[in-house]
C-alpha cells in the first residue's frame, strides 16, 4: 500500500498530541531519573508548553504543521522560512514512525526548496540527539558548536535529489 505524507497546519485540538509528540522526545533522557510517572508527565508538560510559548513568540512567520501519514498524526514540522535561509525549526515524529523514511523524505523536500530559492537549510541539533546521524548522512555541516546545541546547514547548491 502507497503511504501518503502530508502536512496541515497546527491548530487548537492538536496541544495534546504535539505535547506526546515532544514528550516520546525526552523519553530517553527521563529515564534516568528516579521521578514518578505522574512527576515525569508534569514535567514534560511544563516544558512542553514553555517551548511551545517560545516557538509561538519568537519564530512569528513560522509554519507550525503536523506530519500526517495516510491521514494520522504521526509528528511535527516546524519551518521558518526567512530572507536568507529555511530554518527548521523543530522536526519529530513519535516513535512508532521513526526509521521509515519520514523525516529524510521531509528533509529531501525542504533541502530541494533551499536549493531552488539559492537558501541554506539550517537547524539546531542536540549533540547527544540520534537523529544527529541523519542531517550528517544527508549532508548537513557543522556551522557553529553552542554547546549543548550544534547549529548545522546544509548549503545551497549541495542538495542532490538523485539520493
Amino acid at each position: 500500500m502507497k503511504q501518503t505524507l502530508t502536512l496541515r497546519p497546527i491548530a487548537a485540538e492538536d496541544m495534546d498530541f504535539l505535547c506526546q509528540v515532544y514528550a516520546s522526545t525526552r523519553e530517553e533522557e527521563l529515564s534516568q531519573v528516579a521521578w514518578g510517572e505522574g512527576q515525569k508527565a508534569a514535567f514534560l508538560q511544563m516544558q512542553f508548553d514553555a517551548q511551545h510559548r517560545y516557538y509561538q513568540e519568537n519564530y512569528l512567520n513560522a509554519q507550525f504543521q503536523v506530519i500526517l501519514l495516510n491521514g494520522e498524526p504521526a509528528g511535527r514540522l516546524y519551518l521558518d522560512r526567512r530572507a536568507a535561509e529555511i530554518r527548521i525549526v523543530d522536526i519529530a515524529l513519535l516513535p512508532a514512525y521513526r526509521n521509515q523514511g519520514i523525516g529524510s523524505t521531509l528533509l529531501h523536500q525542504i533541502m530541494a526548496e533551499g536549493d531552488r530559492a539559492g537558501l541554506p537549510v539550517t537547524i539546531h541539533v542536540e549533540s547527544f540527539n540520534p537523529a544527529l546521524r541523519l542531517y550528517q548522512r544527508l549532508g548537513f555541516r557543522l556551522a557553529e558548536d553552542r554547546g549543548v546545541y550544534y547549529f548545522m546547514e546544509k548549503l545551497p547548491g549541495e542538495y542532490d535529489d538523485r539520493r
